[in-house]
């Protein structure tokens, strides 16, 4: 499989939201059934596409690969095989194989409400990251500057707060939109319908302070309203929107890592 090839799986394997493994041979002594730098890629269902070699040493790589998903595994891992003894085949080499989880938890799913000039940075940071990204807004005019990219889905959407009932639990929500009227509607209806792993609200203090007591004039528990982060992002950089774009992903990242390592 050339590079244009497997990068093209690789992408696909990548926004299927799936646990997936890139298998390459990186080293070879002697006699073996393919060259180095050959790749195939697994996911926890079975092979789907490219090959390292075909026969028992595919098969044993595939059972290895899907043993990792199924450990969660996080770390990549080598493997080094003697074909005859270890394998029982007639080729007489050695192989050194590198063993590269992908998504291993599954794809880390954030949900941007807004289209504006922070989520505008902040998407584009996110995009370098292995998630699956959905930004919602009603404007046409904001979400047609968003970059175009497999791993993001762009909805148009007038009614935010219905769209925000219907969000994956264990989805990362920022709300970035016009201000607090839009973002409040939105925050109530996300607080009333389930737990999220990560809800987050662009503003100040002062903002933050006005929305935790208008939850608790609606009789919201109090654990709900201490539940979101306002202000979103970590204590680090300016009030430039690229630079809130590079706090609110270390504020997800650190909030993501706390979660994975808890299960």
């Amino acid at each position: 499989m050339n590079f244009e090839a497997f990068l093209s799986e690789f992408k696909a394997a990548q926004g299927s939201g799936r646990p997936f493994v890139v298998v390459t041979l990186v080293d070879c002594q002697g006699s073996a059934p393919q060259e180095v730098g050959a790749r195939m890629i697994v996911n926890d269902l079975g092979y789907l596409s490219g090959t390292v070699g075909g026969g028992k040493l595919e098969k044993a790589s595939i059972e290895k690969a899907q043993q990792l998903l199924t450990d969660k595994v996080m770390q990549p891992q080598f493997q080094k095989w003697n074909l005859q003894s270890d394998l029982k085949m007639s080729c007489g080499g050695v192989v050194s194989l590198f063993f590269e989880m992908h998504n291993p938890l599954g794809l880390w799913k954030v949900v941007i409400f807004g289209a504006g000039h922070v989520s505008q940075e902040l998407i584009r940071v996110l995009l370098r990251l292995e998630c699956q990204i959905i930004c919602i807004d009603p404007r046409l005019e904001w979400l047609a500057k968003l970059p175009k990219d497999a791993k993001l889905q762009i909805e148009n959407c007038k009614d935010m707060p219905e769209r925000a009932r219907n969000i994956a639990k264990e989805s990362f929500v920022v709300l970035a939109t016009m201000g607090h009227s839009t973002d409040f509607p939105i925050l109530r209806e996300l607080l009333l319908s389930q737990s999220y792993s990560y809800i987050g609200v662009l503003g100040s203090d002062v903002k933050a302070q006005k929305m935790r007591q208008e939850l608790k004039n609606e009789c919201i528990s109090d654990q709900k309203i201490n539940s979101f982060f306002c202000p979103i992002g970590e204590f680090i950089g300016d009030n430039t929107p690229a630079e809130i774009a590079i706090s609110i992903s270390a504020q997800l990242l650190k909030i993501r890592d706390l979660k994975n390592s808890s299960r």
